[in-house]
C-alpha cells in the first residue's frame, strides 16, 4: 500500500513541476535558506499554494515527496516512518532533501523530523496548523528550524495572476489607471486565493466550501471538537464581524455558548487554522493590552464576500482588512508588532506598527520599542467629515505616542494634509500594495 502511495505521489509530483505558476513574493527569501542545514517550514491555510510554492523552491535538485494528507493514506491509519523512508528511497534512489507535505498530520512527526536532520537530510515541511506546529517547533526543533508563512496572494501576485504587467504606464495612462482599480476592486471583493484568482470558477461557492472544509479539517477533526455546531457559528459570527472589536464574553452572551473558556479555545482553534486573526490594543500597560476588547480580521477577504451575510459590501471594512492581511504578508507580527490604538478621547487608530528587520539569530525582530507608524484606513476620504474624523484620530495618536509618520490609505487619492501640527499623508491603497518591500 504504501510503495503505491509513494509512486503515486511521484508522479504527481512530476506533473506539478511541468506546470506554470505564479512566482510568489517569498520565493527569493525561501531559496535563501534552502542550502542553511535549517528545517524549512512552510506555514500557512491549506489551498494557498504552500505545496506549489514549495515543490518550485526544489525545482531544480533532486528530491523526495511525501503527502501525508492523502486520502488513501488517511483510510489505512498510521504508518511506520522506517517503512516509509525504505519506499521513498526505492522510488527516488540515493536522494537526501525531501519535502513532506502536511506534517501535522503524522503523529511524533517532530520526533521523526528531528532524527532524519540528524542524519543529514534537508528537509522542506509544509503545515497548515500554526499553533501546533510552533509549539512542536520550539520544544523539539529549538533553533534548527525557519519558519515560512505563506498566505493567499498579495496585490503584485494577483496582478501576475490576472497577466496585468506591472509598468510606469498605470500611472500616467487614463485606460491604464482605470484597469488596475478594476483589478484592485475584483482583489477586494474576491481576495488572492491562488485557485479562484487563475481560473473561472464561481469564487463564493469555492470559498464558502473551502471555509466549511477548513474548518472541519483543521479545527473540528483535529481537536475533536464535540459541538461542531457551535464553533461553526463562531466561525460565521466572526466573519460577519470581521474588523469589529469583539470580546470572550459578548461572543459568549450571542452565541449562548457554554463558558468563556469554550469561546477563547474555539477562537483560538480558528487563528491556529488561519481562518482568522485576533488583534491587541497598543498600550504600555500589559494589563491593559489583556484586558481590552479584540479586533478580528480574517485571512482573505473571498472569504468575507462568500460567507458574510450583507445587502452589500462594506468596502471601508474590506479594505481595512486587506491592510492588515498585507501587513502580516510583509512579516508584521500581530500583537508583537502590530495594535490598534485608541486615544484619551476614545478615538480609534486603524493600525500601530512597529518597523521590523530580518535577523538570521531570531527570525523577526524589532529594530526598537517605540511606535514608527499610524495608519488608518478610508474608502471615503473625499467626504469632509470622514476625513475629519480620521485626521482628528491621527493626530491625536500622534501626540500621545509620539508618532511623526502618519498615513490614511485611500481608494485613490493621493495629498498631504496638516491637522493640529500634525503632517498626514493620503496615499492611494493600489500604490501602497505596490511598494517594494522585505518578503
Amino acid at each position: 500500500m504504501l510503495k503505491d502511495i509513494v509512486l503515486k505521489q511521484k508522479l504527481k509530483k512530476e506533473e506539478l513541476l511541468k506546470s506554470k505558476y505564479v512566482d510568489r513574493t517569498k520565493e527569493p527569501f525561501g531559496k535563501k535558506w534552502l542550502d542553511s542545514g535549517l528545517i524549512k517550514v512552510v506555514l500557512g491555510p491549506r489551498r494557498a499554494g504552500k505545496s506549489v510554492f514549495s515543490l518550485l523552491l526544489l525545482k531544480d535538485r533532486d528530491f523526495m515527496y511525501f503527502d501525508f494528507d492523502d486520502e488513501v493514506l488517511a483510510s489505512e491509519g498510521s504508518i511506520l516512518t522506517t517503512e516509509l523512508m525504505k519506499e521513498l528511497h526505492s522510488a527516488y534512489g540515493d536522494v537526501k532533501t525531501i519535502l513532506f507535505d502536511e506534517i501535522q498530520n503524522l503523529p511524533a512527526w517532530e520526533l521523526f523530523v528531528n532524527r532524519l536532520q540528524k542524519e543529514g537530510y534537508n528537509i522542506l515541511l509544509t503545515g497548515s496548523n500554526a499553533r501546533l506546529l510552533s509549539m512542536e517547533l520550539a520544544t523539539h526543533l529549538t533553533g534548527r528550524h525557519m519558519p515560512i508563512e505563506l498566505l493567499p496572494f498579495d496585490f503584485k501576485e494577483f496582478l501576475k495572476g490576472k497577466k496585468f504587467k506591472i509598468d510606469p504606464e498605470y500611472k500616467s495612462l487614463p485606460e491604464k489607471h482605470g484597469q488596475l482599480l478594476n483589478l484592485l476592486d475584483q482583489y477586494l471583493l474576491k481576495g488572492g486565493f491562488p485557485e479562484v484568482v487563475v481560473s473561472n470558477l464561481d469564487p463564493a461557492d469555492y470559498l464558502e466550501v473551502l471555509f466549511d472544509s477548513l474548518l472541519f479539517k483543521d479545527v473540528v477533526k483535529r481537536h475533536r471538537v464535540k459541538f461542531s455546531t457551535q464553533i461553526s457559528t463562531l466561525g460565521s459570527h466572526l466573519v460577519n464581524n470581521f474588523a469589529s472589536l469583539y470580546t470572550l464574553n459578548k461572543l459568549k452572551q450571542a452565541l449562548n455558548l457554554k463558558s468563556v473558556h469554550t469561546v477563547d479555545k474555539y477562537t483560538s482553534y480558528l487563528e491556529e487554522a488561519y481562518l482568522i486573526f485576533s488583534l491587541s490594543r497598543y498600550s504600555p500597560k500589559s494589563r491593559q493590552r489583556i484586558n481590552s476588547p479584540k479586533k478580528v480580521y480574517v485571512v482573505d477577504n473571498g472569504f468575507v464576500t462568500a460567507k458574510a451575510i450583507q445587502h452589500s459590501p462594506d468596502k471601508g471594512k474590506l479594505m481595512e482588512n486587506l491592510v492588515f492581511t498585507e501587513l502580516v504578508k510583509r512579516g508584521v507580527k500581530p500583537n508583537r508588532e502590530l495594535f490598534y490604538y485608541k486615544t484619551r478621547n476614545d478615538r480609534e487608530v486603524d493600525f500601530v506598527v512597529h518597523p521590523v528587520r530580518y535577523s538570521e539569530q531570531s527570525n523577526w525582530v524589532k529594530k526598537g520599542t517605540e511606535v514608527t507608524e499610524l495608519i488608518q484606513v478610508c474608502y471615503e476620504s473625499i467626504n469632509p467629515d470622514v476625513e475629519q474624523r480620521e485626521t482628528k484620530a491621527l493626530a491625536e495618536a500622534s501626540g500621545e505616542l509620539d508618532v511623526k509618520k502618519l498615513t490614511i490609505l485611500t481608494w485613490d487619492e493621493k495629498r498631504e494634509v496638516k491637522k493640529d501640527g500634525s503632517v498626514i499623508q493620503l496615499k492611494p491603497l493600489w500604490e501602497w500594495l505596490l511598494e517594494k518591500t522585505q518578503a
